[in-house]
């Protein structure tokens, strides 16, 4: 069945939201995601609502592709249970303007129920002049062959002015125009530097539907980063002026300083509704769990202060803010709790709770844990009861995530005994069981405990890890609270010349642990990080192996 694209597909008071978090999100440094936790946050997505995910960039590397089918096929076939919308969203994939990018664009996303092709070229005098090398008409032209063929292909077609916020606004018509006559069924406009402000941004919107021809016949997006802070407001000012598709990304995360975060541009359309006139499918009660699943797979904190899903989003403690709540909860709260899915209040559990109150929290947080699974979590956190006299849903949270994680791990943590203080040197000595189960242990002096346990671990796995970043953060209140240590990790990239401007290929990764000693939450997260680069380098080592030579788009980068 031919199922309408462009503007016919949404009645003129939806907006769509088409979500980025596993292409442009997942580009963020460090936050690479697998094939298996692209699948689960895709399914997560799928059940939250959006209209459109936007599932990967296939041309980037194999396991891309492979994740982009999954998608495809796994979550873009059926419905998923407890989706708001009745139909199963549409699968993107990214593609430069290029037939290679494109036809693995379509390889990824043709087995989805509704497929799109988004593909993408610079606009901007700075790009035509210094990346591409191209006039206008060569532009112009590129675009016009491009999106044809991707049109050739699949019947829905997005198409992308790269860096349109500093394009010439009637060179950008022109292409515009040229993309709607090739068969652009989308149009979307990225302030791909974050560089505009809301009122440019939305006079820019309002002049394309001024001076386009045919642009009524599409539906018109918009994508905008958060370098200055602005890509929520740019993006709702894009809506304002007749943009009917917003890009955005869970918790915000993308390249740089990120992309327009959904929750935000969600919540923002759902609490001021007579202002905007406007609605979307988002299922908002899910939202604060979308955002604990991302950033737990990503290893990417959420700060607390994060508007909507931060931890003191609906926390109240000074007097007056208190005094006001306890007599209209409108005082200081312009949305409730419950409407994003934050924990009204939390349910405390403790050492003397039984496995069947245990199961039924979780139950309510939105995990679903095989009976094997459900085991392990239980034994986690009876092992916890005894240590601390409370246990809150984010300890709960942590428990289910660090099950996750362990699962994943090639290194995992056997035994750790550290000796510290002003008294002598640091020392750690460190068990490792290794992918071949078996155990390697390790000492090592350092400047203080958690550098020589970080020190041990480095002479046990011989990961070629550099330590970018270290932080440490209280999971709930108390002196017996959980401790949850995030690391960032620098590591090489094999396969890749060394470039004389910026040297060697290298990535970074991301881990996170938690434990009520923070010694052992940090030897876990680093060990965690470390798990991210051997596994990285398996997999390139074995790309290698089978004699792929060829360079990826990730090489090159891409977003828009």
């Amino acid at each position: 069945m031919s199922l309408p694209v462009g503007a016919a597909a949404a009645p003129p008071d939806y907006v769509r939201i088409f979500d980025t978090t596993l292409r442009d999100g997942e580009q963020s440094p460090g936050a690479s995601l697998t094939s298996d936790e692209k699948l689960e946050v895709a399914r997560a997505l799928s059940r939250l609502g959006v209209d459109v995910i936007e599932a990967g960039f296939p041309a980037a590397s194999p396991d891309d592709l492979l994740a982009v089918q999954r998608i495809a096929t796994l979550v873009g076939k059926e419905p998923i249970e407890g989706r708001p919308s009745p139909e199963a969203p549409i699968v993107c994939a990214l593609a430069r303007a290029t037939t290679g990018d494109i036809d693995a664009a379509w390889r990824g996303v043709s087995g989805a129920r509704r497929p799109r092709i988004h593909t993408f070229l610079a606009t901007s005098p700075i790009h035509r002049e210094h990346k591409l090398s191209m006039s206008r008409e060569q532009v112009k032209a590129r675009v016009s062959e491009m999106v044809r063929h991707a049109r050739s292909l699949c019947e829905d077609v997005e198409f992308s002015p790269e860096d349109a916020g500093r394009t010439e606004p009637e060179f950008l018509y022109e292409v515009l125009d040229a993309a709607i006559a090739a068969g652009a069924t989308t149009l979307n406009i990225p302030d791909t530097v974050g560089y505009t402000t809301p009122d440019e941004f939305g006079a820019l919107i309002a002049g394309i539907f001024a001076h386009v021809p045919g642009v009524e016949r599409t539906i018109v997006s918009v994508h905008c980063h958060d370098d200055l802070g602005l890509a929520v407001a740019n993006s709702l000012a894009g809506v304002r002026a007749g943009a009917r598709q917003v890009e955005v990304a869970v918790n915000g995360i993308g390249e740089r300083a990120g992309n327009a975060a959904l929750e935000e541009v969600v919540m923002a359309l759902a609490t001021r509704r007579r202002f905007f006139g406007l609605r979307n499918g988002v299922d908002t009660t899910q939202l604060v769990r979308v955002s604990r699943l991302v950033s737990t797979r990503t290893g990417l904190f959420v700060q607390p202060n994060k508007a909507i899903v931060g931890a003191n989003a609906f926390a109240h403690e000074s007097g007056i803010h208190q005094d006001g709540m306890l007599k209209n909860n409108e005082t200081y709260e312009i949305m409730r709790p419950e409407t994003v899915g934050a924990a009204r209040t939390e349910l405390v559990l403790g050492k003397h709770s039984g496995r069947h109150a245990f199961s039924v929290r979780l139950r309510e947080m939105g995990y679903e844990l095989s009976p094997a699974e459900l085991d392990q979590a239980f034994a986690r956190f009876k092992a916890l009861a005894d240590r601390k006299k409370a246990i809150f849903d984010a300890d709960l949270e942590v428990i289910v995530n660090v099950e996750h994680d362990d699962k994943a791990a090639s290194w995992v943590l056997d035994a750790l005994q550290v000796a510290c203080g002003t008294i002598g040197l640091s020392t750690a000595t460190v068990r490792l069981r290794g992918p071949d189960g078996a155990q390697h242990s390790h000492a090592c002096i350092g400047t203080g405990p958690v550098d020589a346990v970080f020190r041990a671990i480095d002479a046990i796995t011989q990961a070629p890890a550099e330590l970018l970043e270290y932080t440490v953060q209280a999971v709930t209140e108390g002196i017996d609270a959980l401790g949850e240590v995030g690391v960032r990790i620098r590591g090489p990239a094999r396969g890749g010349a060394v470039n004389p401007q910026l040297g060697p290929r290298t990535r970074t990764f991301q881990g996170h642990g938690a434990d009520t000693d923070i010694i052992v939450a940090s030897a876990n997260a680093y060990l965690s990080a470390v798990n991210r680069l051997v596994s990285s380098l398996d997999a390139e080592a074995r790309t290698v192996a089978n004699g792929d030579g060829t360079r990826s788009a990730r090489d090159e980068g891409a977003g828009v």
